[in-house]
C-alpha cells in the first residue's frame, strides 16, 4: 500500500499535513455541529471526535511513507536485511 501511495505521488510531508489538516477540521466540525445543528453537544462531540480519529492513520501512514523515502523502496529494504543476515553469520558460531 504505501509503494502505491509513493507511486502516486503522494509524499510523508503530504501526510503530515493532512493529519494536521484532520485535527484542524476536527475542531471546525466540532464549532460547526455545536452552532448549526440541532442536535446539540452530543452530537458536535461526534462530530469532532469522528473526524479527529483521522490523525493518528495520517501520522502513522506518513511515518510508514518516511522510512519507505528513507530506504528507496523495496530493493533498497531487502538489501539492508540481507546485511543484517551477513552480519549476524559473522558473529554467531557455527555448529
Amino acid at each position: 500500500m504505501i509503494n502505491t501511495l509513493r507511486k502516486l505521488g503522494i509524499s510523508s510531508s503530504m501526510l503530515y499535513t493532512a493529519g494536521f489538516g484532520s485535527i484542524g477540521a476536527s475542531m471546525a466540525a466540532w464549532i460547526m455541529s455545536r452552532q448549526l445543528e440541532e442536535g446539540g453537544q452530543d452530537r458536535a462531540d461526534r462530530w469532532g471526535i469522528f473526524i479527529g480519529e483521522w490523525a493518528p492513520t495520517f501520522f502513522a501512514v506518513g511515518t510508514a511513507m518516511r522510512l519507505e523515502e528513507q530506504w528507496g523502496g523495496d530493493e533498497g529494504r531487502y538489501d539492508m536485511v540481507d546485511d543484517m543476515r551477513e552480519r549476524a553469520k559473522g558473529a554467531m558460531p557455527v555448529r
